[in-house]
């Protein structure tokens, strides 16, 4: 989803930090189990209703892998910020928990875009609930940023604030997608792969930053 965060050396975390990185890790891997319960074809079927089902899970085997992927970025990026963190503050342990929380909730938006995905209702959910998770971890970047890197001129600093914007970026587009959604449902669904070459432009224009520095 993103580049990673800024190498550092990987420091003592205090026992709340611990705990925090071990109930972030339980809660995305029972999220991301959860997505698959919706995929399923009733027993006892005929053949052609046997595969008249099978064809009917390709909706929602899309939006299994659609949010498997984007959750599993999701726990790469918000385990890379906690690990670089050295002490939970309550700031940090409320941005975390609001973040899980919205992660808890991703399979039913999920089943809804399996289900709906015609419907601007379920769509806009959807994209609501990815951005505010991008919008959590980009604010727990900002805010533990002078705890990490205390100098705001080092390379690994430059690096988190590069991440920060790829992460404000994925913010933008799924925002904009929601009104998009109530014009066009497919075409607001088409929109988020814009993601991946707005990633791609922004950390062209950092690398060409840092050798125009250099």
């Amino acid at each position: 989803m993103t580049e990673p965060v800024a190498a550092t050396r990987t420091p003592e975390h205090t026992p709340g930090t611990a705990r925090l990185i071990a109930l972030s890790d339980g809660i995305y891997a029972i999220a991301m189990t959860l997505l698959v319960i919706n995929v399923a074809v009733p027993a006892d079927l005929s053949d052609t209703a046997f595969h008249k089902a099978l064809s009917g899970t390709l909706p929602s085997l899309g939006a299994f892998a659609l949010s498997f992927t984007l959750i599993a970025g999701f726990w790469r990026d918000h385990r890379r910020i906690l690990t670089a963190v050295p002490v939970e503050t309550g700031v940090v342990t409320r941005l975390t928990l609001l973040g899980l929380g919205l992660v808890a909730l991703l399979p039913f938006p999920t089943s809804l875009l399996a289900e709906y995905a015609s419907k601007p209702d379920a769509v806009a959910l959807y994209a609501g609930a990815m951005a505010a998770i991008h919008a959590v971890h980009a604010a727990l970047l900002l805010l533990t940023q002078r705890q990490v890197h205390p100098s705001p001129d080092s390379p690994a600093a430059k690096t988190r604030l590069r991440f920060t914007v790829q992460l404000a970026s994925s913010v933008l587009v799924f925002v904009l997608s929601i009104p998009l959604a109530y014009v066009n449902t497919a075409a607001a669904m088409w929109f988020w792969i814009t993601i991946i070459p707005a990633h791609v432009v922004l950390g062209h224009y950092h690398r060409r930053q840092a050798r125009d520095q250099d």
